[in-house]
């Protein structure tokens, strides 16, 4: 008899990454018996340093970046009770075309047979049940999204379980409240140019292609104390000016598409493990 416990593996590319889009599933899963592995492919280097200096102005120093943000990232994990994580260690590439991108030890730069060949074998000591990652654009481009993508579909090749898969998104119904919610909490907010517009329109699925809605509200002051011990990135992480409750109110319910199954389980659904247990 197989005791082994069912797994959910997250495989996000930063530290921070983790709560905004799956915080809520690994809060809700831990508390209900479910094993959770975290796996973050970047150290976060590129992100903010100390008073908000920005990448590649004097006195940001990407390791000591990095030192921080792996720190914030463990007090994530504890707040959400994740089980297990793991470090890639890959350097974070920055946003799509910075020159970050092409340095030799960036995530982007890096083989996918390489990443996938090392997620691989941190699937193989797990075993997961359920796979979450991004989707092929990385949900909105960004190039170290992009490559967790690649390495997670490659990995899953490369091992013999056949876990359910899904891709993060988001329904568009919410996309288009976003720029509101932007508007009441953000004085600093600028309507975006039509092709700025348009490129936001497309982030996410049409409400009926969501195959999976999984209801966290209960856990979304966790979900919310996790973004907020990022606290080196709080400029960035708009999502805090919105205080628990209503981040509770709006961030509730976390969506997924569901990309492989072994389950036959009905979509849509309201449980990543539907057909597991």
């Amino acid at each position: 008899m197989n005791d082994r416990p069912l797994t959910l593996m997250a495989v996000h590319a930063h530290p921070d990454d983790e709560a905004t889009g799956t915080g809520g599933v690994l809060a809700r899963y831990a508390a209900e018996g479910i094993r959770t592995v975290l796996v973050t492919c970047t150290d976060g280097g590129c992100g903010d340093g100390p008073g908000g200096v920005k990448p590649g102005d004097p006195g940001h120093d990407p390791a000591a970046v990095a030192r921080m943000r792996r720190q914030e990232l463990e007090s994530s994990c504890e707040i959400l009770k994740v089980g297990h994580l793991e470090m890639l260690g890959y350097a974070d590439s920055g946003m799509m075309g910075w020159p970050t991108n092409d340095a030799p030890d960036s995530f982007w730069r890096t083989p996918v047979e390489e990443g996938a060949a090392r997620l691989a074998a941190i699937m193989r000591r797990y075993e997961p049940d359920v796979v979450v990652t991004y989707d092929e654009n990385g949900f909105y481009g960004h190039p170290d999204h992009i490559q967790a993508n690649r390495i997670t579909m490659r990995a899953l090749t490369m091992t013999a379980p056949t876990p359910k898969v899904y891709w993060t998104t988001a329904p568009r119904s919410m996309m288009r409240r976003f720029g509101e919610v932007m508007r009441e909490f953000g004085a600093d907010w600028q309507e975006p140019d039509p092709d700025e517009a348009a490129a936001m329109a497309e982030i996410g699925l049409p409400d009926e292609e969501i195959t999976t809605w999984v209801d966290t509200s209960a856990f979304g002051g966790q979900k919310f104390d996790a973004l907020a011990a990022h606290a080196s990135q709080g400029e960035n992480i708009f999502f805090l000016r919105m205080g628990r409750e209503r981040f509770t109110e709006l961030m509730g319910v976390e969506t997924f598409v569901r990309v492989q199954d072994t389950t036959g389980a009905a979509v849509p659904e309201n449980d990543l493990f539907a057909g597991l247990r």
